[in-house]
């Protein structure tokens, strides 16, 4: 599904004049005429994979950015004449930027509209022949019902108190309880991880949820709700022991498995070593395309521009807005691990003759290289800053690289984080890839898994969630820090407070126009 395809459902009715006329429109498609075969089906399957696509890769602020400036790994960054909207959400703050107040409404939009698609696709599964084949209904089912689940997860999340609508409606719906709402996140994946096929992952379309997808995201969402709400099981829905399960079913029986070597898992990191998109590793992922345009068309990955050096190109990186990388997170890493380079762009090491310090603030020396746009040389010997074969146009929306949500490495230590009996084999497989050549061994513990995924998930939009779900002062104490960096190549003080994501709770904004709409139905989250 690279390709995927915008699907809209038109809503029209044509009126006619007399009762006694056939009345059903014959030029529009709409919720009587539609969703009456497997092809609408597969049609309307689609659609609620490009409004995942759409909501993760092309709307207001990008969360796998925002869940790295939230983290202790990057800074706000951005240009020194911008505004300070990423500065406010950085340090949790919104008298950094007063007039921000709808920081997430595109975001918020396009989640309502994806959970609509998804919504009216399982309310209309009776109206649809399925001509017998039980297994591809509940596939499809089970597809939507992940898409919903991973939404949901986002939603609540980011802003906690969300409102729950699992039917399409035009009610003003009041914020559900983050119980209400995990209920449904857990249900919707146990039912994923129930019902869809048990083979390998290889025989699956790339880009489409699988049994072991579901059973992944299931474990995450353990790991995060009875972490962050000091809980023993999901809602009354999944144990420990029954997240543990599905873990050992993904190593045991999906055919995935880490890569030999770490670099090959991201394209600026590898060049032409680079794995692939449909790598063995990877579990799940969001998938784009670079057709995207100023047309209504939004299949790209609009927020990886964010990532890129300030204005910049050097070869094979290509420019971008500048999000910054903590230096704590480079020094974090030994010598002797092949991650940090593969991770990170540094500009002393790589001797990248970086210019724009003038154009940045907050800059560090360090950027994102898992997820940054890249650059080519052309037939002409320059560089340019964005590369594919395609001929990409537009390196704001045009960028293509899909966002991984999901690596064999993170089943492997989840498993490993559960209690697994082979909890040490599976933490040392990630730490043997890291160090090649150089591994020496630790003893499997909480804090060396937590410490591990620190590093081995550095800036793929983790590390956040995994400080939240050690407790909301963890995440504070973790992130807080006061320390120089240049902007405009001026030093200045940044100050991220402890007590800012205390008194949040280390939730963000609900936007502003979305409380105004609803006629104070919403409540802002606490600090913002």
């Amino acid at each position: 599904m690279k390709n995927i395809f915008l699907y809209i459902l038109g809503l029209g009715v044509l009126t006619l004049g007399s009762c006694s006329l056939d009345t059903e429109p014959y030029t529009e498609q709409t919720d009587t005429t539609f969703y009456l075969n497997v092809n609408d089906a597969k049609s309307a399957l689609v659609g609620c994979y490009d409004g995942l696509q759409v909501v993760s890769g092309a709307s207001g602020i990008g969360i796998p950015v925002v869940s790295e400036v939230m983290s202790d790994n990057c800074f706000g960054g951005t240009g020194n004449a911008d505004g300070y909207n990423y500065a406010a959400i950085d340090e949790f703050d919104i008298t950094r930027a007063p007039s921000y107040v709808d920081l997430y409404n595109s975001n918020w939009i396009n989640y309502y509209k994806a959970l609509y698609r998804c919504n009216v696709f399982l309310l209309k599964m009776d109206q649809i022949d399925w001509e017998g084949d039980d297994a591809l209904r509940a596939g499809y089912e089970s597809e939507v019902r992940f898409i919903r689940a991973y939404l949901y997860f986002e939603m609540v999340r980011l802003w906690g108190n969300i409102p729950l609508v699992i039917e399409p409606t035009t009610e003003n719906v009041p914020q559900a309880t983050p119980d209400e709402v995990y209920t449904v996140i857990a249900e919707d994946l146990s039912f994923a991880a129930e019902n869809l096929p048990s083979d390998a992952y290889t025989s699956v379309e790339t880009g489409r949820v699988t049994k072991w997808a579901a059973k992944s995201l299931l474990a995450r969402v353990f790991l995060y709700y009875t972490g962050y709400y000091s809980a023993t099981d999901l809602v009354g829905v999944v144990t420990k022991s029954q997240a543990l399960a599905h873990l050992e079913d993904v190593i045991s029986s999906s055919g995935h498995d880490l890569v030999s070597d770490f670099s090959t898992l991201w394209p600026a990191a590898s060049v032409e070593n680079f794995a692939g998109e449909d790598n063995k590793e990877v579990v799940f992922s969001i998938r784009y395309t670079y057709t995207s345009d100023y047309n209504g068309n939004t299949d790209g990955n609009h927020w990886l521009v964010m990532f890129g050096m300030r204005e910049f190109t050097s070869l094979p990186y290509g420019s971008g807005w500048g999000i910054t990388v903590n230096p704590k997170l480079w020094n974090a890493y030994n010598e002797n691990d092949t991650r940090r380079s593969a991770s990170i762009i540094s500009i002393d090491d790589e001797e990248i003759p970086f210019d724009k310090i003038d154009n940045q603030r907050e800059y560090t020396g360090y950027y994102n290289k898992k997820y940054t746009p890249m650059s080519m040389v052309d037939e002409e010997g320059n560089t340019v800053s964005s590369v594919n074969q395609y001929g990409v146009s537009d390196f704001q929306i045009n960028q293509y690289q899909d966002y991984v949500v999901m690596r064999y490495a993170d089943v492997l230590l989840m498993a490993a984080e559960l209690g697994s009996g082979n909890a040490q084999a599976y933490y040392d497989k990630v730490r043997q890839r890291a160090y090649q050549g150089n591994f020496v061994s630790k003893t499997v513990s909480q804090a060396n898994i937590l410490e591990e995924r620190y590093l081995e998930f550095a800036l793929e939009g983790v590390r956040y969630w995994d400080l939240l779900r050690q407790g909301v002062s963890t995440a504070a104490a973790t992130i807080a820090e006061s320390t120089i960096l240049l902007s405009g190549g001026v030093e200045e003080t940044k100050t991220i407070s402890a007590s800012n994501i205390e008194t949040t709770k280390g939730l963000q904004q609900i936007p502003n126009t979305q409380i105004t709409l609803s006629s104070g139905v919403l409540k802002q989250n606490q600090g913002w």
